[in-house]
């Protein structure tokens, strides 16, 4: 129930970070009005129709450390749903499989000499514990890793699984980012999946919003964006103008300044991270190519770096075996700007090339889908600049991606952020009547 006398507040963005905040908005009664750009809720946890089934664009999981994502869920009545299951992983070395998930594994891991092996695994293991105390926000992850593993296995691994996720300045990361996701991770195999997909998250944040007073639209692209401290105002497509007393930005930065005037452009935030996007393949099989669930894919002649069986976590999708492969790259790489069906095409070659045991029909039907602004590349030292939430002289606070370091960019890490920008936001009067939700 939303109260008259409380903040009207904008919240731009209808991504996983957006509604989550605005759910919690809602919840304290404050008026909110949700705008999202697209025809579709969700952000990167968008999905398509297959037959009477959703499928995610892009693939997802929950972790049992998501602690911020599970409470939510808690509240909408779906941490029930989340069916959890034990995962392995894979290993694709110059195009033989391996497995990857015990000493058995490792030790028979031939893509390694032994001494390389032996030193993986007992550096893995100790890896959380050596970094504790380091400040390893101003350490390259090329440094730190090459030190304790050494040359081979760098070069090996980690280069190819390091360079394909950011690109060129790979090793210039803070080796912060793989310390955190190693938390994240805890080297535990188990990973969770809500009955019904991601859909139905997506589907009870908006129920929840609606439901209690507030308005959630889609197709509503800002176009402008006026704040001061007192007042914003926010120009869509066609000349409509809504006011607000506060805004809540998800969109990534480049794409607010875009909107933004000349004089909130100004007091914006001078940040500028570069950031990955990705293209992602979604292939629909007749039978099942592997039962790992994650299989980084390295010195294979693939233009995609990863197979994601999601099938070994969600189960078949309509008596067929779905399977995600990526390539996150910049967005104005050759790549990206490719025709969907050229990369379709190729992509299958090369997926029969890894799974021959595919043959001609196994590939059923094979989507392609791109997201411009998915992982930041963050320098060295970001600890010291990342941006505030608040923007000084406006009403507008920030909850985007280029927030959340040092966590690993994810749903969970997205939900908190939106738990911590919306605490700043002053609640409704409790003098105030609520006015119930039509």
């Amino acid at each position: 129930m939303t109260h008259p006398g409380s903040p009207h507040v904008a919240v731009i963005g209808g991504g996983i970070c957006g509604l989550a905040a605005a759910h919690r908005l809602v919840r304290r009664g404050t008026r909110v009005t949700l705008l999202e750009s697209s025809d579709q809720l969700g952000g990167l946890g968008t999905f398509f129709a297959d037959g009477d089934r959703w499928v995610e664009r892009f693939y997802h999981c929950i972790m049992p450390t998501d602690v911020s994502l599970l409470a939510l869920l808690g509240e909408l009545g779906l941490r029930d749903s989340v069916q959890w299951r034990d995962t392995t992983m894979g290993m694709v070395v110059e195009g033989r499989r391996h497995p990857f998930n015990s000493p058995l594994d490792l030790l028979r891991f031939s893509a390694l000499r032994l001494p390389d092996r032996v030193r993986f695994g007992v550096v893995s293991l100790l890896l959380r514990r050596l970094g504790q105390g380091r400040d390893l926000d101003t350490l390259r992850t090329e440094d730190w890793l090459r030190g304790l593993y050494g040359d081979v296995v760098w070069e090996r691994l980690f280069a190819p699984m390091f360079g394909s996720k950011f690109g060129p300045s790979f090793g210039d990361v803070p080796a912060l980012y793989l310390w955190q996701r190693l938390g994240r991770e805890r080297n535990v195999a188990t990973r969770g999946y809500p009955d019904g997909g991601y859909k139905t998250i997506i589907d009870a944040l908006e129920a929840s919003i609606s439901g209690a007073g507030g308005v959630v639209r889609t197709s509503a692209p800002v176009r402008r964006l006026h704040s001061t401290g007192g007042r914003a105002v926010l120009t869509l497509t066609g000349g409509e103008v809504l006011d607000a007393d506060h805004v809540v930005s998800t969109v990534p930065l480049p794409l607010l300044r875009r909107i933004a005037d000349d004089a909130l452009a100004a007091r914006l935030p001078t940040t500028d991270l570069p950031y990955q996007g990705v293209v992602a393949g979604v292939f629909f099989l007749r039978e099942p190519v592997t039962e790992h669930y994650w299989t980084p894919v390295l010195h294979s002649g693939t233009e995609f770096d990863g197979v994601v069986a999601m099938s070994a976590l969600a189960g078949p999708c309509g008596g067929r075996h779905l399977v995600y492969v990526m390539h996150y790259t910049d967005r104005d790489s050759q790549l990206y700007l490719d025709d969907d069906t050229a990369i379709a095409a190729r992509w299958s070659a090369q997926l029969r090339g890894l799974y021959p045991e595919l043959g001609p029909d196994g590939i059923e039907q094979v989507r392609v889908f791109k997201a411009p602004f998915v992982e930041p590349v963050y320098p060295l030292g970001y600890l010291a600049a990342r941006p505030p939430v608040t923007v000084e002289g406006t009403n507008l606070l920030l909850a985007t991606t280029a927030h959340v370091y040092p966590d690993v960019t994810s749903w969970n890490s997205s939900v908190a952020l939106a738990n911590d920008v919306t605490r700043r936001i002053p609640a409704a009067r409790e003098d105030q009547p609520a006015v119930a939700a039509r």
